[in-house]
């Protein structure tokens, strides 16, 4: 089973409209490829529906997923992003990773789609 495949999916009460769904999950972890250390981050998902949403349940078991797999900052916003947008299609989505102080430098990773 893929990550993606956790995720799930309900239709849209109200396709007809344009409004924004926010989700934040300040428990998000993962750990550093090259240190194996642990990031720490708050993962804001930002989107407007089409035609369907995500069930949160799924989301939250999906960004837990990522709990003891090594990625780069860059590349696990990425991935959350590009899963979504596979999955929801959705009109806007934009995804914000606030990772905790590393080294002194905390870092802000911004997808953004169309």
């Amino acid at each position: 089973m893929t990550k993606k495949n956790i995720l799930e999916t309900f239709e849209n009460p109200h396709p007809q409209r344009d409004y924004q769904i926010t989700s934040t999950c300040p428990e998000f972890t993962c750990v550093c490829p090259k240190t194996g250390q642990p990031d720490f981050a708050t993962i804001v998902l930002e989107y407007v529906p089409d035609a369907y949403c995500v069930e949160l349940k799924s989301l939250k078991l999906y960004l837990h997923s990522f709990r003891n797999d090594g990625h780069f900052h860059e590349d696990v916003t990425n991935c959350i992003a590009n899963d979504l947008i596979e999955l929801l299609t959705p009109r806007k989505l934009k995804i914000v990773g606030k990772f905790n102080k590393r080294g002194g430098i905390h870092t802000d990773i911004e997808v953004n789609y169309p």
